[in-house]
């Protein structure tokens, strides 16, 4: 958001702010400039739609600096939460869920959401229901970590579900 500053205010009467955020009144632009100047500080338009448009008497450049930190600091608190997958198979042997487990509990420990998907190959979709019974085992070996968003889904040949990692309170 880019402000008017000193010469590109072209109102003829503006509402001033002084440095400290003390009210100097109502006046002509070119006076607030160069009072301003003055100061050795910048005429910067805050309010463009009030009727004045309010100014504040201020140095810009330490402004700017400044909302680039605030900006900067937000960016660096805020948390990117990404989906991570993990591939089950309807035959999937016990090490191999463990493993699964193991890595699922890792992603929503760092805050993660879970896709948890069985891709089903030849004539296995014929019995989804064993690949449902490996989705339902695998939800309760991580339940105490997760939270189930989606329950498990069949599109095509692949069951999906999604997991969350659970708030703590």
């Amino acid at each position: 958001m880019d402000m008017m500053i000193n010469e590109e205010i072209r109102d003829k009467e503006i509402r001033l702010i002084g440095q400290n955020g003390e009210q100097l009144g109502i006046m002509p632009a070119r006076q607030a400039l160069e009072m301003a100047e003055g100061m050795e500080l910048d005429l910067v338009k805050i309010a463009p739609t009030a009727k004045p448009p309010v100014c504040k008497i201020m140095d810009y450049g330490k402004y700017r600096f400044e909302q680039s930190k605030r900006e900067k600091e937000a960016r660096k608190n805020q948390k990117v939460i990404s989906v991570k997958e993990v591939r089950l198979s309807p035959t999937i042997e016990e090490h191999d869920t463990q493993v699964r487990v193991r890595d699922c509990i890792k992603f929503l420990g760092n805050g993660d959401k879970v896709k948890v998907s069985i891709r089903f190959r030849g004539r296995m979709i014929t019995h989804s229901e064993v690949g449902l019974d490996v989705m339902n085992e695998f939800y309760e070996r991580v339940k105490d970590y997760a939270v189930m968003d989606r329950k498990p889904s069949t599109e095509g040949r692949t069951m999906t579900m999604m997991l969350s990692p659970k708030q703590d309170k």
